[in-house]
């Protein structure tokens, strides 16, 4: 019988499973507002593009919460740092609920979105560590799991509860589910304190690698290629492609597995061949994307190629997730929050420029050209990094608490 830290040969740890718990509620409330945006607009009074900010006001909130939070909670349990994002969460959603204010839920969200960001940073190192070099990108993958699970099931239920009750419904729904889930990694997050040798300035050091920023960058662009499509998804298929607003939520779900398979896609062939399936994945965004300009006036047509969008977007993910934590060596935490950073940056620029683009004469086309454009460009930094040799020599080195067995393999280099 697997430990909470540990599990038997082949399979991940069960608190590998647990953080993907916590990363589903994150997921749900970040991706949500596409399904939610109009009625929301409608009831703070803004239009839906203006809306379209609390998607993007909640990614910056996570670029500069995550790496911030990170080093803030360096030196506390982790098992802490978890708790109180998640309590964090909770509170920043009853305050969205309980407001009819436009700028105090735009607050709220920013709010959230450090909890967020210090939750993921957390969570990200010790699911790398509790997995070990040779089941990382898995560990990440299932993690992340939890994230595009909730494209599945919590963004496209939030949808169809909002329509009912309201957009507040999903959110004090959220506030609930977020304050059990603090219960829930209170009772299975081992009680372990960082070890003394953790230090701000291995951390910082970790950064100068120039590989590292490749892998950042691509983080960037493919979900600012994939973003700026969704934010927007929901008046492209009811006023593009003719789908009543009722079906939306399973167009979201189309999406939702759509980015499940991905992930498990790219956690699975990530170690054994990270560049062919980044960079294949990549270029299948874009041309996806592409297709989708013309093809979106057919709800069958539209509804395939949202579903392709997701699966071959979300396959870069754990493996860029996965090649940064490497880079970083021994000191994976803040470069674990700027991974997270480095999606969120894609979120805001994506979702921002996609805004812009609806409002211009493309109209309905243009979220899809920016995320079209967006996606081909990430095959720079993964053609980069492909060129330079990298998944040859490197290795996944997890910082350690003082609970964690040092293990025999953690220094043998991993060759892909």
């Amino acid at each position: 019988m697997p430990s909470a830290t540990g599990s038997a040969p082949g399979r991940l740890p069960f608190v590998v499973w647990v953080l993907a718990v916590g990363t589903f509620l994150m997921g749900t409330t970040e991706f949500v507002i596409a399904g939610l945006l109009p009625e929301m607009a409608a009831d703070l009074n803004a239009s839906v593009s203006h809306a379209g900010l609390l998607i993007t006001a909640f990614a910056v909130g996570m670029i500069v919460g995550g790496p911030t939070m990170a080093m803030a909670t360096l030196r506390l349990p982790q098992r802490h740092t978890l708790i109180g994002a998640l309590a964090v969460f909770a509170l920043g959603h009853a305050v969205a609920a309980l407001s009819a204010s436009f700028t105090v839920v735009l607050t709220a969200r920013v709010v959230t979105a450090l909890a967020t960001g210090a939750f993921w940073a957390v969570g990200f190192v010790i699911a790398t560590t509790t997995a070990g070099p040779a089941s990382a990108t898995r560990a990440v993958g299932a993690m992340m799991g939890g994230l595009t699970l909730a494209n599945v099931i919590g963004v496209p239920i939030g949808s169809f509860v909002g329509q009912y009750t309201g957009w507040r419904g999903p959110f004090w729904a959220l506030a609930a589910l977020a304050a059990l889930a603090a219960a829930f990694v209170g009772r299975f997050i081992p009680r372990t304190e960082q070890r003394a040798e953790v230090s701000m300035r291995a951390e910082v050091r970790a950064l100068k690698q120039g590989r590292l920023w490749l892998a950042l960058g691509a983080a960037v662009l493919i979900m600012g290629g994939v973003l700026a499509t969704y934010t927007y998804i929901t008046p492209l298929l009811t006023d593009r492609a003719g789908i009543p607003a009722g079906a939306v939520p399973l167009v979201l779900i189309a999406f939702g597995i759509g980015a499940l398979g991905g992930t498990a896609i790219g956690g699975r062939l990530g170690d054994r061949r990270p560049m062919v399936t980044t960079i294949t994945a990549a270029a299948a965004t874009s041309l996806i994307l592409l297709a989708l300009i013309p093809a979106s006036n057919s709800p069958v047509a539209a509804m395939v190629l949202v579903f392709g969008m997701a699966a071959a977007g979300f396959t870069v993910n754990p493996v860029v997730t996965s090649l940064a934590v490497r880079f970083a060596d021994d000191a994976p935490t803040l470069t674990s929050a700027l991974t997270t950073s480095g999606y969120n940056t894609g979120i805001a620029a994506g979702s921002l420029i996609a805004g812009r683009a609806l409002d211009s004469s493309l109209g309905l086309t243009g979220p899809p050209l920016v995320g079209a454009v967006f996606a081909a460009l990430t095959l720079l930094p993964l053609i980069a990094l492909a060129l330079s040799g990298t998944c040859h020599c490197t290795r996944i080195v997890a910082q350690r608490t003082t609970a964690d067995p040092v293990r025999d393999d953690a220094s043998t280099p991993a060759h892909h």
